[in-house]
């Protein structure tokens, strides 16, 4: 049995850069705490704590230490709130998402009416929405245009998610374009996503079986994995190569293995160990 590695797989610059930091931040024995998991990925989060940064769902729980930003973003009232409380701050958002942020506020600030398309209550989308609405814009999130509402003020801007699909951006601004809206349009989608969004598609053509790895909260994997399934039916998504079933693969000559941006090499290799061993 032959096992293949996607073309562009794993932590992408902005995780890794988030975990550096996040390391750094505790290298001389300082305490340190993410406000929400630094990434989505549970097996790296629970290392971290081990390791002494520890996960806050509230500046409210921080009460001295050092506050890590995590990558995908925080409103912009946090970091007043955590300033105010003479808290220490490490801001490891990745600059992606700092991208899509500023895009999304100066869109807002040039008067128009903001559409983001992503995940409703995602971190990410969250923060990109306050951003948009600091300085008194308007900002609505859609996952696709079956969610825009019936009424639309213009001018219209939109931002994306930066996990998000091409696909689902087209989607939606060509439901505007549909209405006779012609929107300004800030794609501000991650190259790496797609990169690995591509590469799992090419991927998934070639192989009998498929193996998605990481986190079930992460987004970027989900996607991935729903990319996979849907060209190589025999896709599956997991944490850890403990939930690997031989009888997945029975019959198979070629397995095919990709991760998303939050999987550190390490959990890819142990994966592809544990293919390798059957």
């Amino acid at each position: 049995m032959k096992v293949l590695k996607a073309r562009h797989a794993g932590a992408c610059y902005g995780v890794q850069r988030a975990l550096d930091m996040a390391y750094a931040a505790i290298c001389d024995g300082s305490t340190a705490y993410t406000l929400g998991p630094l990434i989505h990925n549970p097996q790296v989060v629970s290392k971290l704590e081990k390791r002494g940064v520890g996960v806050a769902s509230s500046l409210d729980e921080v009460s001295d230490g050092i506050v890590i930003i995590r990558s995908h973003g925080v409103v912009p009232q946090v970091k007043q709130d955590a300033e105010a409380k003479g808290l220490p701050i490490i801001d490891a958002t990745c600059p992606h998402v700092a991208r899509a942020q500023k895009a999304a506020s100066g869109l807002a600030d040039e008067g128009y009416h903001v559409i983001a398309v992503g995940e409703a209550g995602h971190p990410e989308v969250e923060g990109m929405k306050a951003h948009a609405e600091v300085s008194g814009g308007t900002c609505i999130v859609v996952a696709g245009p079956e969610e825009l509402p019936e009424r639309i003020e213009e001018p219209v801007g939109i931002v994306v998610q930066t996990t998000q699909s091409k696909e689902a951006l087209d989607a939606v601004v060509e439901a505007l374009h549909a209405r006779g809206i012609e929107p300004q349009v800030k794609n501000t989608i991650c190259f790496a996503t797609r990169q690995r969004q591509e590469a799992a598609a090419e991927l998934a053509e070639q192989v009998d079986a498929l193996v998605v790895i990481g986190g079930r909260n992460s987004s970027n994997t989900t996607r991935l994995y729903d990319i996979c399934k849907a060209i190589c039916p025999r896709s599956h998504h997991v944490e850890t190569p403990d939930e690997i079933d031989p009888a997945w693969f029975e019959g198979c000559a070629v397995i095919g293995v990709t991760a998303g941006a939050s999987t550190p090499e390490d959990q890819i290799d142990s994966v592809v160990e544990r293919l390798e061993s059957l």
